[in-house]
């Protein structure tokens, strides 16, 4: 496991131990989100669009602080209204600065939202947490947990009615990603040992594509033909947050790239 994992793996167990603690699993399934149905989430990125997954994040490993102004509702609002397709709220604390409470604060704001949680995902506690706070789907990293991991808690999350998004960034990962019939796979730019961008991962293994499945492009993308020339090669959807969040207006940044890619 690279080492960024590493320490984020175990960063990740201690807060969901402390979680456990504080609120046991029992108790997060009587929330009232809890019992709320998902939205499907894959027929959003069949469409013949740019289909853009916005991200609110507030920091990140390899930038620092991203965003001042730690107002969820406020940007997702912004957001929607540019047009994304669907949100990603990390949650995760220490390196992105997020919490779940802007997960459910944005569900309750926006009850039609497609919302991703965004998280490193090590336990199916997590999954828990994540429905009760009014996620749609959630992200998996193949990186992080590995085949057997990987598959329980893709198993686990369909099982409360989640949408896994599975994410990979080499062929090995890919592999592991069809041997548990996924098909809503986000390929991540980024190489999570170095945390070093390099687009070719998006195009190399785009070329792998199953019929029926959805490809999410991940990480580095920031211009309007970045989105134009990955998604001749196949994707079915982007999700970009840094280089909307660098923005006073979030919402403002993404509203101008869907202009930009409106013109040909």
């Amino acid at each position: 496991m690279p080492s960024f994992l590493e320490k984020i793996y175990g960063l990740t167990k201690e807060r969901i131990a402390k979680a456990k603690k504080f609120l046991p699993a029992k108790e997060i399934e009587e929330k009232d989100l809890f019992h709320r149905t998902p939205h499907k989430v894959k027929p959003a990125f069949t469409r013949e669009d740019y289909n853009i997954i916005a991200e609110i994040k507030f920091a990140s490993p390899s930038k620092g602080d991203i965003h001042s102004n730690h107002n969820p509702v406020q940007i997702a609002e912004s957001y929607l209204e540019a047009g994304a397709s669907m949100l990603s709220i990390l949650t995760e604390p220490v390196y992105f600065k997020g919490k779940l409470t802007y997960l459910e604060s944005i569900r309750k704001a926006r009850p039609e939202a497609l919302l991703l949680r965004k998280d490193f995902i090590i336990d199916p506690y997590q999954l828990l947490e994540a429905k009760a706070h009014g996620a749609d789907a959630v992200l998996l990293i193949v990186a992080m947990t590995g085949s057997d991991l990987t598959k329980d808690l893709f198993d686990q999350a369909l099982e409360i009615g989640l949408t896994p998004l599975v994410e990979v960034h080499s062929d090995a990962e890919l592999e592991q990603a069809f041997a548990i019939n996924a098909d809503f796979i986000g390929v991540n730019n980024r190489n999570l040992k170095t945390l070093k961008i390099n687009l070719d991962t998006g195009r190399c293994l785009v070329s792998r594509k199953p019929e029926n499945s959805v490809f999410i492009c991940e990480s580095g993308l920031s211009s309007a033909e970045d989105l134009r020339s990955m998604r001749k090669l196949g994707y079915n959807g982007f999700l970009m947050g840094t280089s909307f969040m660098c923005h006073n207006d979030p919402g403002i940044a993404l509203k101008n790239l869907r202009k930009t890619l409106e013109c040909v």
